[in-house]
Protein backbone atom coordinates (compact mmCIF):
# COMPACT_ATOMS: atom_id res chain seq x y z
CA UNK A 1 0.00 0.00 0.00
CA UNK A 2 1.20 3.27 -0.83
CA UNK A 3 0.16 6.83 -0.81
CA UNK A 4 1.19 9.13 -3.13
CA UNK A 5 0.41 12.92 -4.11
CA UNK A 6 -1.22 13.37 -7.93
CA UNK A 7 0.42 15.85 -9.81
CA UNK A 8 -2.48 17.93 -11.77
CA UNK A 9 -0.30 17.40 -15.18
CA UNK A 10 -0.48 13.42 -14.27
CA UNK A 11 -4.44 13.00 -13.49
CA UNK A 12 -5.08 11.48 -16.53
CA UNK A 13 -8.80 10.23 -17.83
CA UNK A 14 -8.14 6.28 -16.92
CA UNK A 15 -7.37 7.36 -13.23
CA UNK A 16 -10.39 10.22 -12.87
CA UNK A 17 -12.65 7.16 -13.76
CA UNK A 18 -11.14 5.12 -11.32
CA UNK A 19 -11.52 7.77 -8.84
CA UNK A 20 -15.01 8.14 -9.36
CA UNK A 21 -15.67 4.96 -9.52
CA UNK A 22 -13.87 4.52 -6.01
CA UNK A 23 -16.27 7.97 -5.66
CA UNK A 24 -19.04 6.31 -6.02
CA UNK A 25 -19.25 3.34 -4.34
CA UNK A 26 -18.16 5.33 -1.42
CA UNK A 27 -21.33 7.87 -1.68
CA UNK A 28 -23.86 4.78 -2.06
CA UNK A 29 -22.52 3.02 0.93
CA UNK A 30 -22.36 6.20 2.94
CA UNK A 31 -24.54 8.93 2.19
CA UNK A 32 -27.98 6.99 2.25
CA UNK A 33 -29.51 10.39 2.82
CA UNK A 34 -28.80 10.88 -1.11
CA UNK A 35 -31.23 9.16 -3.41
CA UNK A 36 -29.93 7.09 -7.05
CA UNK A 37 -30.56 10.55 -9.11
CA UNK A 38 -29.27 12.81 -6.53
CA UNK A 39 -26.11 11.12 -6.51
CA UNK A 40 -26.04 10.84 -10.32
CA UNK A 41 -26.54 14.78 -10.20
CA UNK A 42 -23.59 15.07 -7.92
CA UNK A 43 -21.30 12.29 -9.90
CA UNK A 44 -21.53 15.25 -12.94
CA UNK A 45 -19.01 17.44 -11.00
CA UNK A 46 -16.92 15.42 -9.81
CA UNK A 47 -14.58 14.88 -12.56
CA UNK A 48 -14.04 18.64 -12.60
CA UNK A 49 -13.38 18.79 -8.98
CA UNK A 50 -10.32 15.90 -9.31
CA UNK A 51 -9.10 17.52 -11.80
CA UNK A 52 -9.15 21.13 -9.80
CA UNK A 53 -8.65 20.33 -6.48
CA UNK A 54 -4.84 21.27 -5.44
CA UNK A 55 -3.72 18.34 -4.04
CA UNK A 56 -5.12 15.20 -4.54
CA UNK A 57 -3.38 12.07 -3.15
CA UNK A 58 -4.47 8.45 -3.67
CA UNK A 59 -3.88 5.30 -1.42
CA UNK A 60 -2.86 2.77 -4.05
CA UNK A 61 -3.13 -1.38 -3.33
CA UNK A 62 -0.20 -3.65 -3.98
CA UNK A 63 -1.69 -4.19 -7.46
CA UNK A 64 -1.88 -0.47 -8.29
CA UNK A 65 -5.18 0.13 -7.91
CA UNK A 66 -7.05 3.71 -6.58
CA UNK A 67 -8.99 2.15 -3.00
CA UNK A 68 -9.15 5.62 -1.19
CA UNK A 69 -8.48 9.09 -1.98
CA UNK A 70 -8.91 12.89 -0.81
CA UNK A 71 -8.30 16.44 -1.95
CA UNK A 72 -6.62 19.11 0.29
CA UNK A 73 -7.28 22.99 -0.23
CA UNK A 74 -4.55 24.58 1.89
CA UNK A 75 -5.24 23.44 4.74
CA UNK A 76 -8.78 22.30 4.81
CA UNK A 77 -9.57 18.92 4.08
CA UNK A 78 -12.09 19.16 0.65
CA UNK A 79 -12.85 15.63 0.15
CA UNK A 80 -11.94 11.82 1.45
CA UNK A 81 -13.53 8.62 0.14
CA UNK A 82 -12.66 5.06 0.82
CA UNK A 83 -13.91 2.54 -1.28
CA UNK A 84 -16.92 0.63 -0.38
CA UNK A 85 -15.01 -3.01 -0.28
CA UNK A 86 -12.52 -1.72 1.64
CA UNK A 87 -14.28 0.46 4.34
CA UNK A 88 -13.39 -0.75 7.86
CA UNK A 89 -9.75 -1.38 7.15
CA UNK A 90 -7.78 1.90 8.25
CA UNK A 91 -7.48 3.72 4.77
CA UNK A 92 -9.28 6.90 5.59
CA UNK A 93 -7.38 6.55 9.13
CA UNK A 94 -4.37 6.11 6.82
CA UNK A 95 -5.07 9.13 4.78
CA UNK A 96 -6.12 11.54 7.37
CA UNK A 97 -2.93 11.42 9.19
CA UNK A 98 -1.22 11.49 6.60
CA UNK A 99 -2.71 14.62 5.68
CA UNK A 100 -2.32 16.06 9.26
CA UNK A 101 1.18 15.35 9.21
CA UNK A 102 2.36 16.27 5.72
CA UNK A 103 -0.06 18.84 5.12
CA UNK A 104 -1.29 20.49 8.30
CA UNK A 105 -5.04 19.97 7.55
CA UNK A 106 -6.82 21.62 10.44
CA UNK A 107 -10.71 22.00 8.92
CA UNK A 108 -13.11 19.68 6.98
CA UNK A 109 -16.84 20.08 6.22
CA UNK A 110 -19.28 16.50 6.34
CA UNK A 111 -22.61 16.08 5.92
CA UNK A 112 -24.97 15.74 9.27
CA UNK A 113 -26.87 12.85 7.86
CA UNK A 114 -23.45 11.04 7.96
CA UNK A 115 -22.88 9.93 11.40
CA UNK A 116 -20.24 7.56 10.49
CA UNK A 117 -18.10 10.50 9.21
CA UNK A 118 -18.64 12.80 12.08
CA UNK A 119 -17.74 9.82 14.36
CA UNK A 120 -14.64 9.04 12.10
CA UNK A 121 -13.10 12.30 12.09
CA UNK A 122 -13.93 13.34 15.74
CA UNK A 123 -12.05 10.08 16.54
CA UNK A 124 -9.03 11.61 14.58
CA UNK A 125 -8.87 14.80 16.49
CA UNK A 126 -11.75 16.92 14.98
CA UNK A 127 -14.79 18.72 16.47
CA UNK A 128 -17.68 19.96 15.23
CA UNK A 129 -16.83 24.15 15.31
CA UNK A 130 -20.51 25.04 13.76
CA UNK A 131 -23.67 24.27 11.10
CA UNK A 132 -25.21 25.22 8.42
CA UNK A 133 -28.90 23.95 7.65
CA UNK A 134 -27.65 23.75 4.07
CA UNK A 135 -24.26 22.65 1.47
CA UNK A 136 -22.37 24.81 0.18
CA UNK A 137 -24.54 24.42 -3.11
CA UNK A 138 -27.39 25.86 -1.34
CA UNK A 139 -29.16 22.14 -1.26
CA UNK A 140 -30.63 21.09 2.48
CA UNK A 141 -28.02 18.86 3.41
CA UNK A 142 -26.87 20.42 7.00
CA UNK A 143 -23.62 20.38 7.42
CA UNK A 144 -20.84 20.30 10.20
CA UNK A 145 -17.88 22.11 9.99
CA UNK A 146 -15.36 20.61 11.97
CA UNK A 147 -11.34 21.90 12.94
CA UNK A 148 -8.66 20.28 14.44
CA UNK A 149 -8.52 20.35 18.33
Amino acid sequence: MEIIKIDKNKRTQKLIEQLLGVWESSVKTTHLFLSIVEIENIKQYVPKALKEVSQLIVLLDEDNTCSAFMGIENNKLEMLFVSADRRGQGLGTKLIQYAIEKHSINELAVNEQNPDAKRFYEHNGFRVQKRTPKDEQGNLYPLLYMVKV
